[in-house]
């Protein structure tokens, strides 16, 4: 796939320069562990790339459109694919970034928590990508609750305004109303086991804190 040039991205020089340097998805994970976690205190956001990159901190979604339009810039497909928790369990979907390496997926990803977290390309599909994120998705009280995954959305489809846009909005429609399928099988739930103490000790410690004045 052709770079996606810093004309056509339609970000300033210093800004395209920052994600121009983060070469391979493992730094472009380094950059968005360093980021504080946007605890969205002063109400939702929806940042664009730019939106991230001039407020210096990203949620899930935010980190997984930076990492896209990262990838499109040294010439890889801007994939994103959510991934969503069974309704009225008081938890949210999750957004990572996909790329490839030698045929097989990986998954660039911002997350608050020691799970959900980056994913090395050794997955055979996007499917079994997001099976692998099934045993650490659980409610503080160790409930499984991954319930699907959505159709990986290529962002090219958007154009790039998206890019340098006050918000994402549209992106995020997208993604929450695209195609999903389900990942336990029917009458599954019922053999699930829940995380066990050590497990919901392991995960209960947040990254970056709500308390932190940098989120």
């Amino acid at each position: 796939m052709r770079r996606l040039s810093r004309n056509a991205s339609g970000l300033t020089k210093d800004e395209y320069a920052v994600l121009d340097a983060l070469r391979t998805p493992a730094a472009i994970q380094d950059f968005l562990d360093a980021l504080p976690m946007n605890w969205e205190k002063d109400g939702p956001t929806y940042r664009s790339p730019r939106g991230v990159l001039a407020e210096r901190k990203a949620h899930c979604i935010e980190g997984a459109l930076l990492a896209a339009t990262t990838l499109w810039i040294h010439g890889e497909p801007p994939v994103v694919m959510d991934l969503s928790a069974v309704e009225g369990k008081g938890d949210t979907d999750h957004v990572i970034a996909l790329y490839r390496r030698a045929g097989h997926w990986g998954a660039v990803s911002k997350t608050n928590h020691a799970v959900l977290r980056f994913r090395d390309p050794v997955y055979h599909s996007p499917r079994e990508l997001a099976l692998s994120y099934f045993n650490e998705w659980f409610l503080p009280t160790g409930e499984k609750t991954l319930e699907c995954y959505g159709k990986p959305l290529h962002l090219t489809r958007f154009g790039t305004g998206w890019i340098t846009a006050p918000d994402a909005q549209a992106i995020v429609d997208a993604v929450s109303i695209g195609v999903h399928y389900d990942l336990v099988p029917k009458g599954g739930w019922r053999h699930v086991r829940s995380a066990d103490s050590m497990e919901r000790k392991a995960a209960s410690s947040p990254e970056w804190p709500r308390s932190d004045p940098r989120t």
